[in-house]
């Protein structure tokens, strides 16, 4: 299961038009709209390929300027990355548990291991 989220741009005098054609169109939920014509909505898809056709028929949309993905959450991508965690063990660095050290004085270097303070 993907669950993801976009940003849907319309021009204002079209906002309910096409409020109702994602309504209608069974493809999202609405989430949010504003008067100036954004629109949130949650797309949700088997995959990430049901999700990508489902965003393209949103973006064809009479009165739809344009339709991005902001969001997107995989249960596969999440099971990867858990196994990945695992795989590492337990070893979490002391700096990152001691309460007395500021986050914004810890360096990243592209692996939780690598850090500096």
């Amino acid at each position: 299961m993907n669950i993801s989220s976009a940003v849907v741009v319309t021009d204002p005098e079209h906002l309910q038009e096409v409020l109702q054609s994602l309504e209608e169109s069974g493809l999202c939920d609405i989430y949010f709209h504003d008067e100036k014509g954004r629109i949130i909505i949650i797309i949700e898809g088997e995959d990430v390929n049901e999700e990508t056709f489902k965003l393209k028929q949103i973006q064809m949309l009479p009165h739809v300027l344009s339709a991005n993905m902001v969001y997107s959450y995989s249960e596969e991508e999440w099971e990867s990355a858990a196994e990945y965690l695992q795989k590492l063990g337990n070893d979490v660095p002391e700096i990152l548990n001691d309460d007395n050290v500021r986050a914004e004085d810890i360096v990243y270097k592209g692996h939780i291991k690598g850090y500096i303070s």
